[in-house]
């Protein structure tokens, strides 16, 4: 093997790039091009020995990024000017790091989760658990688990699941269509021999009346706490989806739910609330 190809290893990955292993610093990088960074391009870090540039992996600047708004949000002390920072931010997001795109909120539950795997948790069990569902709420993409993470210790093997608001909303059509066929043969009875309207326009002061009882036709009786969550299945992943509430007046899941799934057949518990 020639001195080059000693130097230098190359890999094909899926991200269209190459992992590079370089002798000199014993380091892998995600990378299309050479080892050397360029500064005006990109975040680069300096070593202290040589004073040399060195290029980092998206992983590694995902780290830096969080330890600076960890150390920005809770000790007040900046680790990065602002320059530096933002050139370090843009960087992330020129490369598709989901990282670089959250708010005061995500930063925090970030800056959390990272400080309590290094077993320096930075708040309490009840604080986070109350930020993390405040999260979960808005929808942050940062507090959910959408695939399976197993626990060797235990044996056990989580992911969150989301709220299906396209089915969930499919549970007022029934009670939603009824009381508009049944808004428009009331107003063409009662209405029409009176005055003259257009359907549409029938419909349009209907709109709110209709809307109001579909809501509670629904919830109060047809399907009471009603919700539809999905996700992957925590042994194979294969999408599962879960219903949450009671049908007719018979009583289903209310907080914890029991299924199977439809491929592996492995039986899991999936709680409405966490």
């Amino acid at each position: 093997m020639s001195d080059k190809e000693k130097k230098e290893v190359t890999f094909d990955t899926k991200s269209e790039k190459e992992l590079t292993y370089d002798d000199k610093s014993g380091r892998f990088f995600e990378t299309g091009d050479s080892v050397e960074c360029i500064p005006e391009d990109e975040y680069c870090a300096v070593d202290k020995d040589t004073g040399e540039m060195i290029r980092l992996t998206v992983e590694e600047k995902e780290r830096i990024f969080l330890d600076a708004l960890q150390s920005y949000y809770v000790s007040g002390r900046q680790m990065l000017n602002d320059e530096e920072f933002d050139l370090l931010k843009e960087d992330l997001a020129w490369n598709g790091s989901d990282v670089a795109v959250l708010n005061r909120q995500e930063a925090r539950f970030l800056a959390a989760t990272q400080a309590y795997m290094k077993g320096e948790p930075m708040m309490s069990d009840v604080e986070f658990d109350a930020l993390k569902s405040e999260l979960r709420e808005e929808g942050s993409r940062f507090a959910v688990d959408t695939e399976p993470k197993c626990y060797v210790d235990t044996g056990i093997c989580k992911v969150t699941m989301q709220e299906d608001k396209f089915r969930n909303n499919l549970l007022y059509l029934p009670a939603g269509a009824i009381l508009t066929v049944g808004w428009l043969a009331l107003g063409f009875e009662i209405i029409e021999p009176l005055i003259r309207l257009n359907p549409l326009v029938l419909l349009l002061l209907g709109a709110y009346p209709i809307y109001q009882g579909s809501l509670i036709i629904t919830n109060d009786f047809l399907f009471p706490n009603n919700k539809i969550v999905y996700g992957p299945c925590p042994s194979c992943e294969v999408n599962q989806r879960v219903y949450f509430g009671n049908i007719l007046g018979v009583e289903g899941f209310n907080d914890v739910a029991t299924s199977k799934c439809t491929n592996c057949k492995v039986q899991f518990q999936v709680q409405k609330k966490s």
